[in-house]
């Protein structure tokens, strides 16, 4: 149900943005789903406010980023630092692939599902916009689908 909404909101959202392209100058939305696998890797917390969750305490990681068949395919490494003690973040992390890698940044969700802004890409993934829903899995996973823009060149 998420994602059938988030796919209306951001064909409306693309669609006003770009009503003064023809549509040769974009192209169809693409998904992408990957796992980040919070359950290995560097996963380090850094408290550098008051003692335990505090405003500006981060998290670093490196963790292997999976398929949807549970295949190492790349990983996803970056940072958050906490703004709301218990609730949010704001990070920016990278999910780097064989063929290129996709930069996210924004609000992150303690609990439940986040939907946080695509800003970039290299390789194969240059030029792409979207957005990404992250969904925590339960077991330190957490489902990442993205849904990707890409100007026609």
């Amino acid at each position: 149900m998420t994602e059938r909404i988030l796919m209306a909101v951001l064909a409306a959202s693309l669609s006003m943005s770009m009503s003064g392209c023809s549509s040769a100058d974009a192209a169809e939305p693409s998904t992408l789903t990957t796992i980040a696998d919070a359950r290995s890797g560097i996963a380090t917390p850094i408290d550098v406010g008051p003692t335990g969750d505090s405003p500006g305490d981060m998290f670093v990681f490196d963790q292997p980023l999976l398929n949807e068949a549970k295949e190492n395919i790349g990983s996803n490494s970056g940072f958050c630092v906490r703004t709301l003690p218990g609730q949010f973040s704001e990070c920016q992390w990278t999910l780097t692939m064989a063929d290129g890698s996709i930069t996210v940044a924004g609000r992150e969700a303690e609990t439940g599902t986040s939907m946080i802004p695509v800003i970039g890409g290299t390789g194969a993934y240059v030029g792409v916009s979207g957005v990404m829903v992250s969904t925590p899995n339960g077991d330190r996973t957490y489902t990442q689908v993205l849904t990707l823009m890409k100007a026609k060149p």
